[in-house]
């Protein structure tokens, strides 16, 4: 039967959704809602009878799930959508032997008393009714054999907020006063002012489905408070990370991580702190504890911010150069006034995709030239990859390390860029020279979202490479010592609790010991922890940076010292609703300090993930390049110039 709805759903989306279904935005959403179908079927298991009520349900296939798997015993289900939906589903039902036999239905698609089309069955009520006609809904239903006084679970799954305020306002009220016990569950988005909520917003007016309760209720606290003002007695709500981490068991996570190849992890956790499952009781209801999670798993902690912000200014580029809309790129300063730019996914020629070329940034005066690098590449052994490290070696020398081309095909070479000035007299006009270096490479497992940062142990130079992921480690916790004279691996004694493994974690030089801050964790949790790698008489050993008040935790962010403080930019976050901006930290005090952002001189949402940065000490400057994401629901979204942070006010 399963595969025969699938077949089906590649013309409508009636579906049961599989176990193994794993494009994540739908797995987390269906299972939070079929939490709350189970956690009130078992706690309401007494009574004699129990009903469902599903506004605007569409095609959904809950009814048949449930039915399937004999959770409906005392149970039926209504389900309420405009007439030509409930129509269309209706013959999809009868047509379909195995569907109506679960529904008990005898084929007929008939209208109810009232006049409103409906496919009665056992245990199933199917309406066409538009819900802001809540005198025909309630008629309807009544007709229908809806029962007010028995334990009602009424679900709204992204349905009111595409109707104005009033109107889905008018409908909460109209349940919490015609139910004498019931549990309204409803899953919807929130924070519509940061990056991310400006893009999915966008999105939705694309498809001219304007989501109306966000500027009113834009975050947990205001739903909440919705529901209680129109006459609910209690309320929980969470979002779709605390959901993850505080109700889908840590087995079943690691199930669901090992399906399929996964790397998008920034836009995951983005689109699932924009949405919320809320659960309003009343009656006898309000004992119920759907949304009770274990002690210490939900994530949220505030935010102190400094008084004092950050200023972003755009850093125009010529309108045909689109080469710097990109994210998973690497930029690093390879003379005082010279930044080159390489790999990562992006905008070229109209189309996005994975980016081979070499983009220049030159700064002459208070103006930044960009351009395309020509690359002398005989060999073609640059691949367009990202997630890789680039790490500068001297003043016209970087190297490269790792990457991926996908999830599975990871970039296995280290390559040597070398840069070379065609004329003293035109800052723009730049060659680069790309060349393999010899490495054993079976001493090096590939590797992508790692760091490599150059530094000195007793007058010799090596390339720390730390941590990451790779096609068979969703988390590394190794790291290797390179000799740069000739590339060789080098044992050298590391002592000390060693860090737990993170990938897309930032790594600096300070004072000679290398700095690795905030990073995703193995259980796919953001991390806030800094460590030390400091140098000894006979190696090295780990020191762990205690900072206060504590950073809060992050990941895809950059990391920069000015003195003897770390500068933490940007990031993704899961616990704090706050907007990521920056984060200084005196690494002799351990004083931590948050910095907001002002972007009121940009004019579009700055995503401050996926991106780099480039300290401009003199300036008291950053130099921000590209950054954004491809998300699966709200497709691609890139930064549109790269953007000056003015850092005057904090260091």
């Amino acid at each position: 039967m399963a595969s025969r709805l699938h077949q089906r759903d590649r013309q409508m989306p009636l579906l049961i959704v599989s176990e193994n279904f794993t494009e994540y935005g739908y797995y987390i959403r269906a299972k939070a809602v079929d939490h709350c179908f189970k956690q009130f079927l078992m706690q309401t298991g007494g009574h004699p009878q129990r009903q469902i009520l599903s506004l605007g349900a569409g095609f959904d296939s809950s009814y048949f799930r449930l039915k399937a798997g004999g959770l409906l015993k005392n149970v039926i289900m209504y389900e309420v959508d405009f007439p030509d939906v409930v129509s269309r589903k209706a013959a999809l039902i009868t047509n379909e032997k195995e569907l109506a036999e679960l529904v008990g239905s005898a084929g007929e698609i008939r209208p109810a008393e009232s006049g409103i089309v409906c496919l009665s069955g056992t245990d199933y009520r199917l309406l066409g009714v538009d819900l802001s006609e809540l005198e025909k809904l309630d008629e309807g239903l009544i007709g229908a054999g809806l029962n007010l006084t028995c334990p009602t679970l009424i679900l709204s799954e992204v349905v009111l907020t595409y109707m104005d305020n009033a109107r889905s306002s008018a409908v909460i009220q109209w349940a919490s006063e015609h139910f004498a016990s019931a549990v309204f569950v409803i899953y919807e988005q929130i924070r519509p002012a940061d990056p991310f909520g400006q893009v999915m917003q966008k999105h939705f007016k694309q498809l001219n489905s304007t989501l109306h309760a966000l500027v009113e209720y834009p975050d947990r606290e205001a739903q909440k408070k919705r529901f209680l003002d129109l006459g609910w007695e209690e309320s929980t709500c969470v979002d779709m990370n605390e959901f993850y981490f505080g109700f889908i068991p840590k087995e079943e996570r690691k199930r669901l991580e090992t399906l399929e190849p996964f790397d998008e992890f920034e836009e995951w956790h983005l689109k699932c702190s924009h949405y919320f499952i809320l659960t309003a009781f009343k009656g006898e209801l309000k004992i119920c504890s759907m949304l009770n999670a274990p002690t210490g798993s939900l994530l949220t902690k505030s935010v102190p911010f400094s008084s004092k912000t950050i200023s972003a200014s755009p850093c125009e580029v010529d309108s045909k150069v689109s080469g710097l809309r990109r994210y998973g790129h690497r930029s690093c300063l390879i003379k005082s006034n010279v930044v080159i730019t390489t790999g990562g996914f992006g905008e070229q020629a109209g189309q996005h995709g994975r980016l081979k070329d070499l983009q220049l940034s030159v700064k002459s005066g208070a103006i930044w030239e960009h351009g395309p690098v020509t690359v002398e590449d005989t060999e073609q052994l640059w691949d367009a990859r990202i997630f890789h490290s680039m790490t500068p070696i001297s003043d016209d020398q970087c190297v490269i390390v790792g990457g991926r081309l996908s999830p599975l095909n990871p970039s296995t070479n280290i390559l040597c860029l070398k840069c070379r000035q065609k004329s003293d007299f035109d800052s723009c006009s730049v060659n680069v020279s790309v060349q393999e270096v010899c490495v054993d490479m079976k001493s090096l497992s590939p590797r992508w979202r790692h760091s490599a940062t150059g530094m000195k142990y007793k007058d010799q130079s090596y390339l720390f490479i730390y941590g990451g992921c790779s096609p068979t480690d969703k988390v590394l916790n190794d790291w290797y010592f390179l000799n740069l004279e000739d590339f060789s691996r080098t044992e050298i004694l590391v002592e000390g609790f060693v860090p737990e493994g993170r990938h897309s974690h930032s790594a600096c030089l300070w004072n000679g010991a290398v700095v690795i801050a905030g990073g995703l964790g193995p259980e796919e949790m953001p991390l806030g922890s800094i460590y030390l790698l400091i140098p000894t008489t006979t190696g090295f050993t780990w020191q762990e940076v205690e900072a206060s008040p504590s950073v809060i935790p992050r990941y895809s962010h950059t990391a920069h010292i000015v003195d003897d403080k770390l500068l933490l930019v940007g990031g993704v976050l899961i616990h704090s609703d706050t907007i990521p901006g920056v984060t200084v930290i005196d690494l002799k005090t351990g004083q931590c300090v948050d910095y907001q952002i002002n972007t009121a001189h940009l004019e579009w949402p700055l995503m401050l993930h996926n991106h780099s940065s480039v300290l401009m000490e003199e300036e008291k400057q950053l130099f921000v390049i590209g950054g954004g994401g491809n998300c699966f629901s709200f497709g691609t979204h890139l930064n549109q110039h790269p953007v000056l942070l003015s850092l005057a006010s904090v260091i």
